[in-house]
């Protein structure tokens, strides 16, 4: 658990915090065997900074690319992601609203409601409102590049993100819910994300031929070494046949493409 100043002192079941702790982020190691690859659980109560993440081929040598996905796990009354924005817009009219601030009022607030889920392609500015807890599926980087940041000393990447910002509104192909995707939640260019119940069925078995990232909402998994994991926790495992599904409720899988 990763203590951040936007973070929640109280989390949406399964998650605790420590007593005192405003837990921002739940993050898991990239294994070696799917080094590409990045899960976490993220819970906020303040607005997050806007930002933006190159793609491979806009990322500078020694940095990573940076596609991502989010589901909505919890939702407060009102709560909304920031992604894209309302009309086209020019880059040098990023790069002034990002310094006067207006840039906040230029994106579009989509409103988020548990089981909707949102992929960004790399160029896509956005920000994460507060009340809300969300799974995020990404390449394995740590690229970001901070348009606006409400007045927090922290720095700022206006060039650079300027650069590699899509200043469009957000496509709605991008956007879905659990409900009207079923099972396959994201195939992207760089990794999908699958929802099952229960026991994966052969047509899931079929797109993950080898390792994989397990993940339970609800219910346990376990695998071969007597390794378990619970809702909110996450393991790897080398193929979906060493891992045991039978006390499995909800449970999200997750490879590099």
């Amino acid at each position: 658990m990763v203590e951040k100043i936007w973070g929640r002192e109280t989390l949406p079941a399964p998650f605790a915090a420590p007593d005192g702790k405003r837990i921002g982020e739940i993050w898991f190691e990239p294994p070696a065997e799917l080094p590409d690859l990045l899960v976490k659980y993220l819970f906020t109560s303040e607005k997050l900074s806007v930002q933006v993440h190159p793609s491979d081929a806009d990322a500078l040598p020694g940095e990573n690319g940076k596609e991502e996905c989010w589901l909505v796990l919890d939702a407060e009354p009102g709560a909304q992601l920031a992604i894209g924005f309302d009309a086209a817009i020019a880059p040098e009219e990023i790069a002034a609203a990002a310094r006067d601030g207006s840039i906040e009022n230029l994106l579009t607030w989509h409103d988020a409601a548990p089981g909707d889920v949102f992929y960004l392609p790399a160029g896509t500015v956005h920000a994460i409102g507060p009340g809300l807890a969300l799974v995020e599926v990404q390449q394995t980087s740590d690229t970001t590049f901070r348009l606006y940041d409400y007045g927090r000393p922290r720095d700022l990447h206006l060039d650079r993100a300027v650069a590699v910002a899509h200043g469009a509104p957000y496509g709605q192909e991008h956007r879905g819910s659990v409900a009207s995707r079923g099972t396959t939640l994201i195939d992207g260019a760089h990794f999908r994300l699958d929802r099952i119940e229960g026991a994966p069925d052969a047509s899931v078995r079929a797109v993950y031929p080898g390792g994989l990232l397990v993940l339970p909402l609800a219910g346990e998994v376990r695998a071969r070494g007597d390794i378990s994991a619970g809702a909110g926790e996450c393991l790897y495992a080398p193929s979906l046949d060493t891992v045991d599904f039978g006390a499995a409720e909800v449970t999200l899988l997750s490879r590099s493409a």
